[in-house]
Parts: C-alpha cells; sequence; structure tokens
C-alpha cells in the first residue's frame, strides 16, 4: 500500500491537470499588448472630407503613429510623414459660423486664416508677446484674442489692433489722481553701464519701443482700469456683439497634498511624488466678472436669485443632535456661454455639496441670474452629459439665440433639453429607459447628431434627429459599440467599432441609415486570431431587493467543468463592462477566458452604481459603498449555485481599484459566501480617498461620518476567514500604498494569518510593465487553483 499511495496521488493529479488545461497562459495574455496586432484608434476627418487619419501601429514600433486613408485609395493604409503630420497641427482653433474658415495659432505669436473651401492660409497677425483664445466675433470681419491677460480685438482685413479691457493684476490706487511719472533719473551705474555695453543698451531701446506699442494699442477710455488685487484673471472671453466681456478669478484652497514615496527613483534616492488631497477638502472657490465696455465698470455674477441655496440635504436626519446654520450653500459656476448673436448668455452653476444645478439666464446689465432649470439630486448631481464642477457638458444655444440645450437625469436617464429663455418652457427632445451621449448639431444647423443607447444598455448607436426634436433615424448598424466621427461635408461616418471578443477596427459608411460599412483595417495579429475568443452571454439575475442585475457569463465546457466559480469586479465605480464591445478591461477578459478554459464559471457583474442604466442605478451606492454593490456579487453568487451548478463552497472573488475595495468588503462581511477574494490597488479606507469622487458619494467625512464608518473595508478586517491576496503598486498616486499598509498593520493586529501582499515597486494605480502584470495574475491564479479546487 505505501507504493501505491504516492502513484495514486499522482493518478489524481494528472486527471486534475488533463482537465484543467488551456492553449492560453498568464505569461502569454500578459505580454506587451503588442502582441495581439495594432488597432486604430483617434480617428478624425481632414478639412476636405478625403482622409482619415487615425492613431495606428501595424509596424510594431515602440508606440503608435499617425496613419491615413484616403477614399479615392481606401484599401491603402500610409503612414504620415512628420512634416504631414506637423501641417495638420492647429493650436487653438476656431471656426466661422459657416465653418468655410478657421483662425488658430502659430508659434504663441501669430494668428492664421484659413480659407478651407480654397485650401489656402496667411498670417493675419503677428503679435508681440503670446496670445491666445481667438474668435470670430458675430460681424465676422473682427476676431478677439487674449494676451497679457487683456482682451483684444483685430480687424482682419486691414491688420488694426485694439485692445478691449483695462484689467490689472495690481492693487486699485490708494488716490487714483496721484499718479507717479513713470520717467526715473537714471544713477551713474546704469547711465555709465549703457553708454559702455551696446548690447544692453540696444536691449533697453527695443523694451521701450514695445512698451511704446502696447501703449498705442489701449482703449482710449484709459481712465478705468480694473484692480484685481493680486488674483489672476482666467476664462476670459468677448461677447460675439463685443458689448461684455467676462472673466474668472478663482481663491485656491490651502488643501494639504500628500506625498507617495518613489522607492525605485532613477536617483538612487527615496524621492516624494506630490499627490491630491484627501477627501473633505476645501473647494476651489470662483468668482465670474462681468465687464461692461460701454459703461466701463466690473460687476460679478450674483447667485442669490438661486431657488433653493438654503436648502439642505435629506441625510442630516441622521443626525438629530447636530445644530445646523441656516445660509446659502457655497456655488461653483461655469460660463457665461453667450448666444450666437451675443445678445444674452447663460451660466451653469453646481452647489459645493453636488446635490444641486442651476442653468440660468445672466443678466448681462446687473449680473443677476434668472433661473432656466434646476436639478436637485439628493444623492448627487452626475450622468452623461452633465458636466462636472467646473464643466458645463452639453450645454449651449440654438442658432436662434432664443433656446438653449444641456442634457439632464430629470427622468431617471440622461436625456437631451431645449428651454426657450423667453418664454421659460421646457421641452425633451430624447426620451426613454437610455441615454445620450455627445450630441451636437449638423452643419446646416437643421439638425442633431447624436450617439444612444436606445438599441440596447450593451449597445451605442449614432443617430440624426430634426433640431428641434422628432424620430431619431439610427445611421449605424452594427451590433457593439459605434464610435463615430462625421466628415465635415457630413456625407461619410468614420466608424470604430468593436464587439465583444473582436477588437476596434475602422469602417467606413455613407451618411445614409442602409447605407454598407465597409472595414477599413485588419488589426489581429495571426497569434491573436488562432485562439477562439468566447462572446461571454449578457445575463440578467434578479438581486434581493427585485432589481433585475446586468451580467456578463463564461461557462466552461462540460466535461472541464470543476465547479468553482470566480466573480469578478470591475473599477471605477461608475463604468460599465456589461456590453458588446471590447473591453477596456481586455487583459482581465483574456484572464476569464483562460479560467473558463480550466473549467471555472466567471461572472462580471455590472453591480449597482455601474454606468449605462440611468440615475436609480448609478446613486444605487450613496452613503453606503459595500451595501447594494457588494449585495449584487452575492447575489450574482447565488445566482451561480442555483443554476450554472457552482459549488457554494468554490466561489472567489476579484477586481482592482474600487473593484478590490468590493474584494475586501465581500471577505470580511460575507466570509460564508467567498472562500478567496485577490484584491488589487483597493480603497481601504473612504476617508483617505479624493474629494472628487468621495465627496460625490459618501458627502464629506466631518458632516457623515456614518457613511465613511460602513463604507471602509478597514473597519471590518476582523471578518476575514478565507484566503486574501493584496496587491498594489507603490508608487500609485491614485489609491496611495498606504492604504493597504494601514490595512496589513490591522490584520497583524487582529493575528490573522491567511492573507498575504505583493507589492510592485514601480506601478502607479494602473500597471505598466508585463512583468509586473504577470506577476500579479499568476499570483491570482494560484491563489484560485490552490483554494477553489480540490486537493
Amino acid at each position: 500500500m505505501r507504493i501505491h499511495l504516492p502513484l495514486l496521488a499522482i493518478l489524481l493529479l494528472w486527471s486534475v491537470e488533463s482537465i484543467a488545461q488551456s492553449t492560453l497562459s498568464v505569461e502569454s495574455i500578459m505580454r506587451d499588448p503588442k502582441w495581439m496586432g495594432s488597432f486604430p484608434s483617434g480617428a478624425r476627418w481632414s478639412e476636405d472630407s478625403n482622409t482619415i487619419y487615425f492613431n495606428y501601429n501595424p509596424d510594431d514600433n515602440p508606440a503608435d503613429s499617425l496613419y491615413k486613408i484616403t477614399l479615392d485609395q481606401p484599401a491603402l493604409i500610409q503612414k504620415v510623414s512628420l512634416a504631414e503630420e506637423k501641417s495638420l497641427s492647429r493650436s487653438q482653433a476656431s471656426f466661422n459660423q459657416a465653418k468655410d474658415q478657421r483662425i488658430y495659432v502659430e508659434n504663441g505669436r501669430e494668428i492664421w486664416l484659413e480659407n478651407l473651401s480654397k485650401g489656402s492660409k496667411k498670417v493675419i497677425l503677428e503679435w508681440h508677446t503670446r496670445l491666445s483664445n481667438p474668435n470670430f466675433l458675430a460681424d465676422e470681419n473682427f476676431i478677439s484674442f487674449v494676451s497679457e491677460q487683456n482682451i483684444f480685438v483685430l480687424t482682419s482685413a486691414t491688420g488694426a489692433v485694439k485692445r478691449i479691457t483695462q484689467i490689472s493684476t495690481g492693487n486699485a490706487p490708494s488716490n487714483p489722481n496721484d499718479k507717479k511719472s513713470e520717467k526715473t533719473e537714471k544713477g551713474f551705474l546704469e547711465s555709465e553701464n549703457l553708454k559702455l555695453l551696446e548690447v544692453v543698451n540696444e536691449r533697453q531701446k527695443k523694451d521701450e519701443l514695445r512698451k511704446a506699442y502696447r501703449e498705442a494699442t489701449r482703449s482710449e477710455s484709459d481712465d478705468f482700469t480694473y484692480y484685481t488685487g493680486g488674483k489672476n484673471p482666467a476664462n476670459l472671453q468677448l461677447s460675439p456683439d463685443a458689448r461684455f466681456a467676462s472673466f474668472s478669478l478663482y481663491s485656491s484652497s490651502s488643501n494639504k497634498n500628500t506625498k507617495v514615496p518613489d522607492y525605485v527613483a532613477a536617483s538612487g534616492y527615496t524621492e516624494d511624488l506630490n499627490s491630491r488631497p484627501k477627501v473633505g477638502t476645501n473647494p476651489t472657490k470662483t468668482e465670474i466678472g462681468i465687464y461692461d465696455l460701454t459703461r466701463d465698470t466690473v460687476y460679478f455674477i450674483s447667485t442669490e436669485n438661486l431657488p433653493g441655496l438654503k436648502d439642505q440635504p435629506d441625510y442630516l436626519a441622521d443626525y438629530p443632535d447636530r445644530e445646523l446654520e441656516e445660509k446659502d450653500r457655497e456655488v461653483a459656476l461655469f460660463g457665461p456661454v453667450f448666444s450666437p448673436d451675443g445678445s444674452k448668455a447663460i451660466v451653469q452653476a453646481r452647489s459645493f455639496d453636488n446635490k444641486d444645478r442651476w442653468i440660468a439666464e445672466l443678466d448681462l446689465l446687473t449680473g443677476e441670474l434668472i433661473p432656466l432649470d434646476r436639478q436637485r439630486d439628493e444623492a448627487w448631481i452626475a450622468g452623461p452629459g452633465i458636466g462636472w464642477t467646473f464643466s458645463g457638458g452639453t450645454l449651449g444655444w440654438l442658432p436662434d439665440s432664443e433656446h438653449i440645450y444641456f442634457q439632464s437625469e430629470e427622468s431617471g436617464y440622461s436625456h437631451l433639453y431645449l428651454v426657450n429663455v423667453a418664454t421659460k418652457e421646457k421641452s425633451a427632445l430624447t426620451q426613454g429607459e437610455f441615454e445620450v451621449f455627445d450630441p451636437f448639431i449638423s452643419k446646416d444647423q437643421k439638425s442633431w447628431y447624436l450617439t444612444t443607447s436606445e438599441v440596447d444598455p450593451g449597445e451605442r448607436h449614432f443617430y440624426k434627429m430634426p433640431l428641434m426634436g422628432g424620430k431619431m433615424e439610427r445611421l449605424t448598424s452594427m451590433t457593439g459599440n459605434n464610435e463615430v466621427r462625421l466628415s465635415p461635408d457630413e456625407k461619410k461616418l468614420a466608424i470604430l467599432h468593436s464587439y465583444s471578443n473582436r477588437p476596434t477596427e475602422l469602417f467606413l459608411k455613407d451618411n445614409k441609415a442602409k447605407a454598407q460599412e465597409v472595414q477599413l483595417t485588419q488589426g489581429q495579429s495571426e497569434e491573436f486570431k488562432a485562439y477562439s475568443w468566447r462572446d461571454p452571454e449578457i445575463i440578467r439575475f434578479e438581486a434581493r431587493d427585485g432589481a433585475n442585475v446586468p451580467a456578463r457569463i463564461y461557462t466552461p465546457d462540460p466535461e472541464k467543468k470543476n465547479g468553482a466559480a470566480v466573480i469578478f469586479v470591475h473599477g471605477a465605480g461608475y463604468l460599465q463592462n456589461v456590453h458588446k464591445w471590447w473591453s477596456s478591461y481586455f487583459r482581465e477578459y483574456m484572464f476569464h477566458n483562460l479560467l473558463t478554459d480550466l473549467g471555472y464559471t466567471v461572472l462580471d457583474i455590472d453591480y449597482r452604481a455601474s454606468a449605462g442604466y440611468g440615475r436609480d442605478w448609478r446613486t444605487g451606492i450613496y452613503r453606503h459603498m459595500g451595501g447594494k454593490d457588494l449585495s449584487d456579487q452575492t447575489d450574482g453568487a447565488k445566482h451561480l449555485i442555483d443554476n450554472y451548478g457552482v459549488d457554494p463552497d468554490k466561489i472567489g472573488i476579484y477586481g482592482g481599484s474600487y473593484g478590490g475595495f468590493i474584494t475586501l468588503m465581500a471577505l470580511f462581511t460575507e466570509p460564508d459566501v467567498f472562500k478567496s477574494g485577490a484584491a488589487l490597488r483597493s480603497v481601504t479606507d473612504w476617508a483617505h480617498y479624493n474629494h472628487g469622487y468621495t465627496s460625490n458619494i459618501l458627502n464629506n467625512p466631518e458632516d457623515d461620518p456614518i457613511a465613511y464608518r460602513r463604507s471602509s473595508p478597514i473597519y471590518f478586517a476582523e471578518g476575514l476567514q478565507g484566503n486574501l491576496l493584496i496587491a498594489h503598486g507603490m508608487v500609485d498616486v491614485n489609491v496611495h500604498f498606504q492604504d493597504v499598509v494601514r490595512l496589513s498593520q490591522r490584520l497583524i493586529e487582529l493575528g490573522k494569518d491567511n492573507w498575504e501582499m505583493a507589492v510592485y515597486p514601480v506601478e502607479d494605480h494602473g500597471f505598466v510593465e508585463p512583468s509586473s502584470w504577470t506577476d500579479e495574475y499568476k499570483r491570482i491564479l494560484k491563489l484560485f487553483n490552490s483554494t477553489l479546487l480540490d486537493e
């Protein structure tokens, strides 16, 4: 018997390994992605609508280069020369209303005018110092630009330049009438120096000439100057009718940045990397000034007319003993956005707690706001096209200068709306249980082009719709993601298309619904095509609260099935991974194919907080990360047990970033469900993460400690029973290495011995080195094989 026992063990091991094999390996799939082939990105058109430019790398160079395909030779892919690529560059470009002329900046000091219909261009201004932000005014014979923190206007026909604003970053003189003479007597040393050194003397003369030129371009009304008191004006713009200017002043907060030590810096010394502050910090404050060029005065936008400024959030009901001070909430402003004729303007305001967004008309004569739309969300304002604190998202004017457009989640999904600023009448241009992305107005200003998820949450298609609303005409037909670039003449679509098991390729199509797409690139390598990549089935399972949760499932061949399952948790929180296009998690996708080959069942869930399913799904984690987002994982595990023959004692879980956080919460609070987990680059304490993301979901830690306490894994570490792998980059400036250092100390103090940590000294949040990816995923595979499979 002593002879046969080792033999029996060998036979059993051979039996398991004969089933658990794959043509894939961690080493092969975690190589530099170039092994997969070259896939186009960043498609754009030439101005004559004859050439498509895109980033590509068919020659296996160290990085992508610019390539092109011309419509007269669509089968020929040509690399763009450096000279041609440089000729395509247009810095700070803007178009006239008809889009047949373009102005842009060259060398930081020149404005060029390009006639797109004739294919000609010329310099219309050579300026003495740096300039920026050139724009056509309503009268397109005039062009505004910014220089030396002031606005100037160029008459394109004559080259004459006039300074429009008088803004100084200094302090106002105590007595404006007591102006000191700028001429001072030269001292002995200066006089002698200028006599002796000719070059120095010539330079001073040139400086005096430049100063005289600048003075000559001052506006005639030199009596008025606005002094900012040391603040630098930003976002200077001139209304299209040249009646008003606007600018922003920022009051930066004194937030303390964090430091991330780099132990493998090239210098050989440990160097500190500057990183973001932690949540709960004071946000930057903004003021927007209106410069009335007729009345020579400056005044600032007032927010006091915005409804609900004193409204307190509902969560404060959890703190009944707290004394609340009744005061206006602070807001951040974006704009103004001027109407095409310049007679009107709108502004977007966001409360600092991000529970309110207002869109208001600006009374340009007083600086007061006239509310047009208020979106209130007791969780937080967000969603496609909604924008962020200092971003307007989808926001602008129709050509009639009477209607504004914007996106809102008022219906529960992000849709496109119009408001008539005169009547305040609002209408929804799109509606339904789907979302709208990247709408823009056609060249003839009669239609909208937009992308939506109307067909399915897991698909994106391109549409055309009448400007004032109506039936949407779908212009793309390929299942998956269709990222469209419309040619300038609006006759052709360049489409970056991908499917679940096929990476992105470039297609061309006429701008007609029934036209056929023509594939222009074939980027997959022979090695990549040699494997039959799975097209995961999209399913929905019922959560404990009755919600239908979308997921991707990978099922093994029956003869290979080992009864074990792995649940993958995508990162970012607000991100979609259950869809019909090539995933940004392509390494994980390939790893799931490998796991399925080995007999695992793999489930990839768009849990609560994922993108693509509307407002209620997006905000499902408000004030409790590790609540519904985690229960969706446990309900997914139950679905596998009930419907796919998975052994309840053989379920693992893994993910990175937010997925790492969920993995920790799963192992700490649901130890009976998950036997093993790999937590990668994980948040362990939300009070240590950044402000912009975390404060939306959990409010500020000093204001809502309950939310932070129940959402942070470090408070639940005593619940660990299963097997835990922690992996983290040591120079992660997003989720700091400090997070897992603090957690590891807590696990040590709790006497836990069923965990291990792998650290990666050269990696930031997103790993770069193939060796790091390989090492990490070999450890993950070893964890699952050693703890979930029968010995």
